[in-house]
C-alpha cells in the first residue's frame, strides 16, 4: 500500500502534541502526552511518550507503521545539532527494541516547527518572547534567520528572565537605600514573602528563585502606575523591536508578517500593548498576524518536506 500518512509532535516542557495528517495535511486525530524535555527527563522517558503517541494515532486509523511516510518531533531541547541526533538515534533504537520500525523520523527544535506552523505557505518571522527571547525568520527561497537566544547570561533581551532581573535588581537598590521607591518592593513582600535584602539574596542564590515568575509582577506594578518598573517594559520593549528589526532586514521582504509567542507578549497586558504600539510607528511594513496552523502541524509540514 502507497505510504500517505505524515505525523507532527510539539514536544514541550509540560505536554506533547502529536497530529497525523493525509498528505495534504488535513488532521486525522489529535492526542497528547507528557512532556519531551529530554534535556531535563532523558531520551528514554520522552522515548516511551513519543511511541505510545504514535502507537495511539495508528490504532486510531486501524493502519500500520508501514503506512506512515514520515514522522518529525520538534521539541524544548533540540535547538541543538548534536541533541536532536541523540534523541533521534535513542527513541529509533528503542521503538525497534519494541518491534517496531520507522524509516523516516526525525528531531527539529520546537522553535522551528513553530515557525513553519505559523508560516506554512510562505516567508514570515516569529518572536517568542517567554522566559526567553528570540526570533526567527523565514524567507521566500525557504532559508531560516535567527536574531537573539543568547541565553539569560549574555541574551534574553525582553524577555521574562530579563524583566523579573531588572525588577529585583530595583528592589535590591531600594532595600539598600540607593535606589528610589518602587510598588515592586511591596509586590515582592505580598506574593512571595521576602522582606529585605538578605532573604532576597538568599532566595536568589540558594534556593533558586525563579527569577522569571517575576516578570508578571513587573508589569503588573507598571499597569498599575510605577514609574520604575514603566521604565524597564520600555527599555525591554525597545530591545524587542531590535529584533524585530534584524530579523526584517534579513528576510528582505516589503511586508513582513510577524507572529508572536510567549507569556509577556502574546497575552493582553501593558508590556505587550507597548510593543504592538512601536511596532507600528517604527516599523509600518511588520505586520502582526495569527498563526496560520499550530506547532505539530508545522511538524508534519517539515515531516513531509523532508521526504
Amino acid at each position: 500500500m502507497e505510504k500517505k500518512y505524515l505525523i507532527g509532535l510539539d514536544g514541550g516542557g509540560t505536554k506533547t502534541k502529536c497530529v497525523i495528517t493525509d498528505f495534504n495535511l488535513n488532521p486525522l486525530y489529535i492526542c497528547q502526552g507528557g512532556p519531551s524535555n529530554f534535556l531535563i527527563i532523558g531520551t528514554q522517558k520522552v522515548s516511551e511518550t513519543i511511541l505510545s503517541l504514535i502507537l495511539e494515532l495508528i490504532a486510531y486509523l486501524k493502519i500500520s507503521p508501514d503506512d506512515v511516510a514520515s514522522i518529525l518531533i520538534g521539541t524544548t531541547g533540540a535547538g541543538r545539532p548534536n541533541d536532536a541526533q541523540k534523541l533521534k538515534q535513542d527513541f529509533l533504537q528503542y521503538a525497534e527494541s519494541k518491534g517496531y520500525y520507522f524509516k523516516s523520523f526525525n528531531v527539529d527544535s520546537d522553535a522551528r516547527i513553530a515557525l513553519e506552523g505559523a508560516f506554512s505557505s510562505g516567508p514570515g518571522s516569529l518572536l517568542i518572547a517567554g522566559t526567553g527571547s528570540v526570533i526567527f525568520g523565514k524567507d521566500r527561497n525557504n532559508q531560516i534567520h535567527r536574531v537573539g537566544g543568547f541565553g539569560r547570561l549574555i541574551g534574553d533581551e525582553g524577555s521574562g528572565s530579563t524583566l523579573g532581573r531588572k525588577g529585583l535588581n530595583q528592589i535590591a537598590k531600594e532595600f539598600d537605600g540607593r535606589g528610589d521607591k518602587t510598588v515592586l518592593t511591596e509586590i515582592l513582600k505580598r506574593d512571595f514573602g521576602i522582606t529585605d535584602s538578605s532573604q532576597l539574596i538568599t532566595e536568589v542564590y540558594r534556593n533558586n528563585f525563579d527569577i522569571a515568575s517575576f516578570a508578571p509582577k513587573v508589569i503588573e506594578a507598571a499597569q498599575n502606575g510605577d514609574r520604575i518598573a514603566k521604565k524597564i517594559l520600555e527599555e525591554e520593549s525597545d530591545e524587542l523591536l531590535l529584533h524585530v528589526k534584524s530579523i526584517f532586514n534579513m528576510v528582505g521582504e516589503e511586508t513582513l508578517k510577524l507572529c508572536l509567542i510567549g507569556g509577556t507578549i502574546a497575552t493582553n497586558n501593558l508590556y505587550s500593548a507597548m510593543f504592538k504600539k512601536k511596532i507600528e510607528l517604527h516599523l509600518p511594513n511588520v505586520k502582526i498576524v495569527s498563526a496560520e496552523n499550530p506547532p505539530e502541524i508545522g511538524a508534519a509540514f517539515m515531516a513531509k518536506t523532508i521526504l
